[in-house]
């Protein structure tokens, strides 16, 4: 596909600065639905108004080069065991789990997206363990995970989570603990694989390689229903449930992330295409 490059318009675009100023800071959110209070962390917004685009509307997140407009999870600068190899960004695993040493962590791209699709190239080691993250917001002291939806990203025949979990909602694409993607029709370790994320007015589709595997709604009673019977029930851990369940109402935006799980795993090709 022939790309071009062109300025989105200002409209989309500009420069914008989470919670006002231009600045890093914290700002204290009363918590409901049973939630303690907690910070938000607020930074300022990548520009991205002079990124490539191509001509279906896709815009290039990743140009295989460098980590613009990327840094760690809470964090001001890409982590150091997050490096580019052949065109990819590669998480060099740590053998010591999720996000267990300083030189590791989750990755965002610095911009909250609110309606979009979004297309990741992937591919794991053997046994290998991650996730695309997806309207995340900055949470002091807590993981990306405790805000955000994840699609899962695992290697289903040898690591031990494909087989935990209820009817394989823990295995390649699926809505982490809550919505199996099926078919499931994930690629070997070493192989790419591609995901795709589609939101829209609270409407989330996940595809993989090129078929449609689950679709949900958020901030229903459903989704409410689906929060209450997986790991982030308001019982067991009630600040993800607030978070997760939009308590406040306000978080209808977020970050894109992936996820360090303390293995090797590669991404490429990652793009997004903003709708209204």
């Amino acid at each position: 596909m022939k790309k071009v490059s062109y300025f989105l318009s200002i409209a989309l675009m500009g420069v914008l600065v989470a919670c006002g100023g231009g600045a890093p800071k914290q700002e204290v959110a009363e918590g409901k639905c049973g939630a303690p209070e907690y910070k938000v962390v607020c930074n300022p917004q990548v520009d991205i108004s002079g990124y490539e685009v191509d001509e279906d509307g896709y815009i290039t997140l990743f140009d295989g080069k460098t980590f613009t407009g990327w840094r760690g999870y809470n964090k001001d600068a890409v982590p150091g065991r997050w490096v580019i190899e052949d065109g990819a960004m590669k998480i060099t695993g740590s053998g010591a789990g999720e996000g267990h040493v300083e030189d590791g962590g989750d990755l965002i791209f610095a911009r909250k997206f609110k309606n979009f699709r979004l297309s990741v190239d992937w591919k794991v080691s053997k046994g290998g363990n991650s996730g695309i993250f997806y309207l995340a917001q900055e949470i002091e002291g807590q993981p990306i995970f405790i805000s955000a939806p994840e699609s899962q990203i695992l290697d289903n025949k040898y690591h031990i989570d494909a087989d935990l979990g209820i009817e394989g909602n823990r295995q390649s694409s699926s809505l982490y603990d809550m919505i199996a993607a099926k078919p499931q029709n994930s690629k070997p370790f070493g192989e790419w694989n591609t995901t795709e994320i589609l939101v829209s007015k609270g409407t989330v589709v996940h595809f993989q390689n090129g078929e449609k595997v689950l679709e949900y709604h958020l901030w229903t009673p459903q989704w409410t229903e689906m929060l209450q019977n997986s790991k982030f029930s308001q019982k067991d851990w009630p600040l993800a449930f607030e978070l997760l369940n939009n308590c406040g109402g306000e978080n209808r935006e977020g970050y894109i992330g992936l996820q360090d799980h303390g293995d090797d795993v590669w991404f490429r090709n990652i793009k997004i295409k903003i709708l209204d």
